[in-house]
């Protein structure tokens, strides 16, 4: 039987991490003497990996400001999950459902994000679950969303075939990437982009919670 490859999304798909990434982006450009662009305007932007996501936020922003925006939010999440102070909590029905999916033997559970692998890692050791995913494509490991990237390599580790591949992420990045990779595409509606942003990216369905996201993922 031919496996199903089921990516995940993290951040706004798996855990509520705005908090943390909001904070730590504020904090990152204030101490550069930037303004701080906010939790709406760094919402917009969580699932692009972190250098584009800085640009978007600041245009006018050189690349050498860039880079030192991009080190002082890496320090200071960094500091945070060394504190134990990173609020990352797994959305309601998120654990039981990985786990369900996990050990199935016809699927196949990925991750695609725009999170840097040590964050990855950290979500891994916080739930034991380094024997679920058996592909994980980071930011720092290739292209930045919604370049298809990350949706090929996992691919290509996998041997899954475009047909029975299916990106699950919240924002429009996800989506976008899924559309140039030419694979299926749900959007889930709990995390940062909403529903209409979703649909006119491409998504092919659109779920309300976990529960609706398996009864759908068991019916591809």
């Amino acid at each position: 039987m031919t496996p199903k490859l089921f990516i995940f999304d993290c951040d706004g798909t798996i855990v509520d991490s705005q908090h943390t990434i909001v904070e730590s982006m504020d904090h990152a450009f204030r101490v550069n003497d930037l303004t701080p662009p906010g939790n709406e305007a760094t919402r917009s932007i969580i699932g692009l990996s972190l250098a584009p996501a800085v640009a978007k936020l600041d245009k006018t922003l050189s690349n050498e400001m860039i880079d030192k925006v991009v080190e002082d939010y890496k320090s200071f999440c960094i500091a945070k999950r060394e504190n134990g102070e990173d609020d990352e909590a797994l959305y309601d029905g998120a654990k039981h459902v990985i786990e369900s999916l996990a050990k199935e033997d016809d699927i196949l559970l990925g991750i695609a994000t725009g999170k840097a692998y040590r964050g990855v890692v950290h979500l891994f050791n916080c739930h034991d679950w380094h024997d679920h995913f058996v592909t994980v494509q980071t930011a720092d490991r290739a292209p930045s969303k919604p370049h298809p990237g990350m949706i090929l390599q996992a691919m290509g580790e996998t041997g899954a075939e475009r047909e029975a591949t299916v990106m699950i992420g919240d924002t429009t990045y996800d989506m976008d990437m899924a559309v140039n990779a030419g694979v299926m595409a749900i959007g889930v509606s709990w995390g940062y982009h909403s529903k209409d942003m979703l649909h006119a990216s491409g998504a092919h369905h659109i779920v309300d919670d976990y529960t609706a996201l398996h009864q759908l993922l068991k019916e591809l």
